[in-house]
């Protein structure tokens, strides 16, 4: 998937699809309904953009929001729930959506599942 990020930082993914890390942030982003490009790293060897994105541990999965790099796959789930993180315009329910809980039968909503 590719877009761009909330006012317009482009938001990518640095890893490889069966890493079962890099599932799990991207995974947090379809959930948050954000546009991302997958850069696929080859596994045995490091780019350049990881190298300098996680010099520490030279790992994936990292996400870059603009210029700011995130590291860890729970830390990109945790970061994609901070409020500084807002959903694609788009996706983005109004405040005055949400979900119903009245039925016109007064069950509860799962009742007649």
């Amino acid at each position: 998937m590719a877009g761009a990020g909330g006012e317009g930082e482009v938001i990518k993914v640095l890893g490889g699809w069966p890493s079962p890390f890099v599932m799990r942030a991207r995974i947090a982003l379809n959930i948050k309904g954000r546009e991302y490009e997958l850069v696929e790293e080859k596994f045995g060897s490091k780019s350049e953009l990881l190298l300098k994105s996680n010099p520490v541990y030279k790992k994936i999965p990292v996400l870059l929001h603009g210029d700011r790099p995130v590291c860890e796959s729970i830390i990109i789930v945790q970061y994609t729930d901070r409020p500084s993180f807002p959903p694609t315009p788009t996706t983005a329910p109004s405040p005055a959506s949400g979900p119903s809980t009245s039925t016109t039968s007064g069950s509860l909503p799962w009742a007649e599942l």
